[in-house]
């Protein structure tokens, strides 16, 4: 895993120090003395040698726990996007990347970000703004705002028509995961990507129906993907997403990444039902179906949420080992960076591409149904315990 790797135990992300507390111990870090940054410095060289504190600390410790541990061979990375990402131009700067790269292996995102990736597949553009515009008058003009960043409501109207032609299509009928929404959809994405003279995919759902990547949403019907098939439903065309296909085929993906030794991460983008939905797979295998496992093994976090409103977007990894979320062994190996999103992803995505050679795709899509299968018969196998369990909480209340 190269230079970076250290064995578990302690933060072994950090500058490594001992906890005796004792003076020697407690001063055993390495000493805060940089190089002055200099010009041609790598973004990796420059992560690794002047992020020495504070949230710029907490950001070399994410690129390095992402770049080792979590992109090794056995690991799988689930990642979660809430917020306005795909606007900024992070989907087609980092996220395709990472895809491409076999950095991600499976996607959950508010379905926001889906819809507004889609622009790009369909050049209609978004334009560089400012927060400060009177938004009266871009209403009056027909401009739509997400902060500083602009694109023409006519853009949007483009994006519905496409959206509800292309859940006409014959695949689109009958019940399914929104996994298999997205991937049926990408594939319509990307052919118009083609016609369109994009040689690469420009889209997140073009990029994970080539490579396979399931591509979940916690909430299907909060965006404007999820109206527009609420349109079709009046008219009886729309497909019905089924949740609880999601819940079981996400938790299915976790279990089948803890065999035979192998380990699962969260790459969380923010926080939200994504964030939620993303971690909830390890309570639904223990809490639920039964199954004993014992957490994610790795979780790295960018946010702004504060810790003491009880939200889950500022929910620390310690708190989500009390839920059985986090593995409790694994808690040095979770970073919570409070970083806004679009200054840490495209150096984290940098870092990655620097320090770790591309993974082999595992293509997840294809293998939902197996994995759910394997997870239906380890229930199966604990469902005695689990009666067990239920007779004696019912006795004890």
């Amino acid at each position: 895993m190269g230079a970076l790797a250290r064995p578990l135990g302690t933060r072994n992300y950090a500058a490594p120090m001992t906890n005796s507390g004792t003076k020697k111990g407690l001063l055993s870090g390495h000493r805060v003395a940089p190089e002055p940054i200099g010009t041609g410095v790598s973004v990796a060289d420059l992560v690794d040698s002047t992020m020495l504190a504070y949230n710029g600390a907490r950001l070399r410790e994410a690129c390095r726990l992402f770049a080792t541990d979590m992109l090794a061979d056995k690991a799988t990375v689930g990642l979660s996007i809430s917020g306005a990402l795909t606007p900024a131009g992070l989907g087609v700067a980092a996220i395709i990347p990472l895809i491409k790269a076999g950095f991600v292996d499976w996607v959950v995102s508010t379905g926001a970000n889906l819809y507004h990736d889609l622009h790009y597949a369909l050049d209609l553009p978004f334009h560089q703004g400012r927060p400060d515009l009177d938004d009266v008058a871009l209403h009056k003009e027909g401009v739509v705002r997400v902060y500083d960043v602009l694109i023409d409501f006519d853009h949007l109207l483009k994006t519905d028509a496409f959206c509800r032609k292309v859940t006409e299509a014959p695949e689109f009928e009958g019940t399914m995961s929104s996994a298999e929404f997205h991937f049926h959809f990408g594939r319509y994405v990307r052919e118009r990507e083609r016609i369109l003279g994009h040689t690469e995919p420009v889209s997140l759902l073009a990029v994970a129906h080539e490579y396979e990547v399931p591509v979940y949403t916690s909430s299907p019907g909060d965006s404007a993907i999820g109206m527009n098939v609420a349109s079709q439903a009046l008219l009886g065309k729309a497909p019905a997403i089924d949740v609880s296909l999601d819940v079981n085929e996400t938790a299915a993906i976790v279990l089948g990444a803890k065999q035979d030794g192998g380990k699962h991460g969260c790459l969380i983008l923010g926080g939200g039902s994504p964030k939620n939905f993303l971690l909830q797979t390890e309570p639904q295998i223990q809490e639920v179906l039964g199954i004993a496992e014992r957490g994610h093994d790795y979780f790295i976090q960018f946010t702004d949420a504060r810790v003491d409103t009880g939200g889950l977007s500022g929910a620390t990894p310690s708190e989500a080992v009390s839920w059985g979320k986090i593995d409790p062994d694994m808690l040095p190996a979770s970073i919570v960076a409070y970083v806004d999103t679009t200054v840490a992803l495209p150096v984290l995505t940098a870092y990655a591409m620097a320090k770790h050679a591309p993974r082999q795709p595992r293509r997840l899509y294809a293998q939902r149904g197996r994995l759910v299968e394997q997870m239906r018969e380890a229930t199966a196998r604990f469902e005695p315990d689990r009666l067990e369990l239920a007779r004696r909480l019912g006795e004890e209340s």
